[in-house]
């Protein structure tokens, strides 16, 4: 499994950077994505909070990392809307909108973004949970186990904005590789992202 900073050994200099990281991560996606199993019908609340408690942490401790880049290079943080792009705030108003309280709890030991590729490569992971995102919040409204007054805001932060802020994060991607950034790197920290983010979320997969 690459780490933060190692290049893909299918990274070619003429590939689309956004094709290569779709391709690279394909495989820590949907181990993601087996792991949390937020499209069960059988999802409990119980779950979904021990879910989010989860995804709260490692939220937490991504935007710790890419808060730190944004102090050290802030017109690139700019450039990508950093600032508009948060989310753990909204992970933890989830949390007590179904009555849990998002106390202090341990988070991952996630590497340092050490430059603005790696920062896009975890962005790339964060950003890119929005689109299945939407999915997962028109799902969770229809459990009856939620209740009808809970409405979660973290899987689709953007509303109808989704489709835009991806374009934009993709836009911004392309144009840094295109300028000389190092399309390995943002690959190499996608792959670490997808693959902290399986382990850290393993303790609450979904039951067999």
């Amino acid at each position: 499994m690459g780490a933060a900073g190692e290049a893909s050994p299918r990274h070619t200099r003429s590939a689309d950077v956004l094709t290569e990281l779709r391709t690279a991560t394909a495989a820590e996606h949907e181990q993601v994505e087996t792991t949390l199993g937020l499209m069960d019908d059988q999802l409990d609340r119980d779950r979904l909070v021990a879910v989010l408690g989860r995804l709260h942490a490692f939220w937490t401790a991504a935007e710790a990392g890419l808060d730190a880049w944004a102090r050290r290079w802030p017109a690139d943080a700019e450039t990508v809307a950093w600032s508009q792009r948060r989310r753990a705030h909204l992970f933890a108003e989830d949390l007590r909108a179904l009555g849990a309280e998002p106390g202090p709890a341990p988070l991952p030991d996630l590497p340092a973004v050490e430059d603005t590729d790696q920062a896009l490569g975890r962005l790339y992971v964060l950003e890119g949970s929005t689109l299945g995102g939407t999915f997962i919040s028109r799902h969770l409204a229809t459990l009856p186990t939620l209740g009808p007054d809970v409405r979660l805001g973290a899987f689709s932060p953007y509303g109808a904005e989704t489709g835009a802020m991806w374009h934009a994060f993709r836009r911004v991607t392309r144009d840094r590789v295109a300028a000389g950034g190092d399309a390995g790197r943002v690959v190499g920290a996608a792959r670490a992202t997808f693959t902290a983010l399986a382990a850290w979320c393993a303790p609450v997969g979904a039951p067999a």
